[in-house]
């Protein structure tokens, strides 16, 4: 079981998937538009509402909760074995990689273009990144269990496989020659993206098939990785329309 939070995130997983809803728990006393709602939706569902103080969702989960917290069946996780079968539903899967992405906030936003850019997998490693947590999935908005989210145990192994299977992989890096707009991004694509602050890693880079930028016309160097993501992914999409 897994607790989600925040009245989108748990609107979101309700319309999703609200058999898989449990319980809920809301604010006692608190009875604005927006949850009175949600908890119609929950009922719709057959989901038990219970009421109880803020004290208790204070200590349920770390994070602004809204008033709403949700006890539901965990999302299905995957591993690198279920890429091949995840690839073969899409034969021009748009991929998005994420190399060590450390915070919450950015992989649920990169999670939420993923899903709008109709992304087939979000592939990270174990090791030295975030996971599914429930601040992820709050940021997400219902996209932690829409898109599937592949943790492997090593990144370049993976690449490797991609590449196998048909795949382009291009990886983002300021310091590339070539632009991202010329690079054709129609068939199967695995879009690296590296880490908050030390970007890509060196074997990562080395896996990749093109290195590309974002052209930069201000004072700052980069883009916040969940930005510069969401950047990327609908450039693909514009390519592919």
């Amino acid at each position: 079981m897994e607790k989600v939070f925040g009245l989108h995130a748990v609107e979101s997983l309700l319309r999703r998937d609200g058999g898989k809803v449990v319980e809920i728990y809301v604010q006692q006393g608190r009875r604005d538009k927006r949850l009175g709602a949600l908890i119609d939706l929950a009922k719709s569902h057959s989901v038990a509402v219970v009421e109880c103080p803020r004290a208790k969702l204070d200590d349920l989960v770390s994070g602004r909760h809204q008033g709403v917290v949700a006890l539901a069946e965990a999302a299905p996780s995957f591993d690198e074995k279920a890429l091949p079968g995840l690839l073969a539903e899409r034969p021009d899967a748009l991929v998005l990689v994420l190399d060590g992405v450390t915070d919450p906030h950015n992989l649920g936003a990169c999670l939420r273009s993923a899903d709008a850019a109709g992304v087939a997998a979000v592939i990270a490693p174990k090791d030295n990144a975030v996971g599914l947590t429930a601040t992820v999935r709050k940021v997400a908005c219902g996209a932690a269990e829409s898109v599937p989210f592949v943790a492997v145990t090593n990144l370049s192994r993976t690449l490797k496989a991609l590449q196998d299977a048909g795949l382009w992989v291009v990886g983002m890096a300021g310091e590339a020659e070539q632009m991202l707009y010329d690079i054709d991004l129609k068939g199967p694509v695995a879009l690296v993206m590296g880490a908050e602050g030390s970007g890509l890693r060196r074997l990562t880079r080395e896996h990749c098939d093109f290195l590309a930028k974002l052209p930069m016309a201000g004072s700052v160097s980069s883009l916040n990785v969940s930005v510069a993501t969401g950047v990327c992914l609908f450039e693909a999409v514009r390519q592919r329309r």
